[in-house]
């Protein structure tokens, strides 16, 4: 089995560094590119409504993952709560926009860190880190201390900030983002962000050259690379064709899940447009454009 990344840094005397820079990120707060300036080390909080302190939702072997992630032990899954995106149609919006969960201290964070490890999970997936990565940060050294060994997934939704990503080059081995759209305005309606395609692309850019394509051992597990997520909105609002455009450009070896499970959920209800499931002829055109722009690890699908 590879040696995570993170450790190389812990051994050498980095990764302190890096939890003082998260710190100073966090301090007024550009831990995402909104950049809010929120002072959450003094206890306020920002947009995404997340103060000082890590709050998670609930942890375990998750088994509904991708098949790199899961493997026959499960990716060891902690669900982060709060956003940094505003998503209408969040499916678990109790947790991104209600913040339903439990305040954790860094030394329990580690040990839940530990308890997956002990369970047989392949990974630990930060589900929604973008906005607790000093956070996370602070544990990881506890963690490390008491024998923590597996590779860290950032499970993310794409808005994220490059000077935040650096700090996490060769902590994190695999990176997962979503990357929802395509358009500006589409982004900023439905997810209350700026600049989406923008930010989303550059931040992509970043997690490509830290990581590389996703690399497996001899039993299909991940152990490094991007794996990259396009959830099929109803109407082509998500804009598959440039997305899977890019993704190639990226690297035609680009690991992608186009995701069909989109249902209405939390607010679309209140925007027509996202008031549908999207139909199998919608699914299986951005399947076939992901083909056509020359991606071939599609999740799920011949040739991963």
């Amino acid at each position: 089995m590879s040696r995570p990344s993170y450790l190389a840094l812990h051994d050498s005397g980095e990764l302190p560094r890096r939890v003082e820079a998260a710190r100073a990120l966090t301090a007024e707060c550009r831990a995402c590119p909104r950049e809010c300036g929120a002072r959450r080390l003094q206890g306020a909080t920002g947009v995404c409504r997340a103060g000082i302190e890590a709050v998670v939702s609930g942890y375990g072997p998750h088994f509904g993952e991708e098949a790199p992630l899961v493997g026959v032990g499960g990716s060891g899954t902690i669900f982060l709560s709060r956003c940094n995106l505003q998503c209408v149609f969040c499916q678990n919006f109790e947790i991104s926009q209600r913040g339903h969960g439990d305040v954790v201290s860094p030394p329990r964070m580690a040990a839940i860190m530990l308890e997956l490890q002990r369970l047989g999970c392949h990974n630990i997936n930060f589900v929604t880190p973008t906005h607790q990565v000093f956070q996370i940060l602070q544990a990881l050294p506890l963690a490390i201390e008491s024998g923590l060994k597996l590779p860290l997934v950032y499970n993310c939704g794409g808005y994220e900030s490059t000077q935040a990503l650096r700090i996490l080059d060769g902590i994190v081995d695999i990176y997962m983002p979503d990357f929802k759209y395509t358009d500006a305005e589409t982004a900023k309606r439905y997810s209350g962000v700026e600049n989406y395609p923008r930010v989303a692309k550059a931040a992509l850019r970043e997690m490509h050259r830290q990581v590389g394509d996703l690399a497996m051992d001899g039993r299909g597990v991940a152990r490094r690379g991007l794996l990259v997520r396009h959830l099929v909105l109803p109407s082509d609002l998500a804009g598959t064709a440039e997305a899977v455009a890019f993704l190639a450009q990226l690297s035609p070896l680009t690991y992608l899940n186009i995701m069909g499970q989109y249902r209405p959920c939390y607010r679309a209800l209140e925007h027509p447009p996202l008031a549908r499931r999207p139909d199998a002829d919608e699914i299986e055109r951005a399947l076939r454009l992901a083909r056509a722009a020359g991606l071939t690890r599609l999740d799920g699908v011949g040739g991963c």
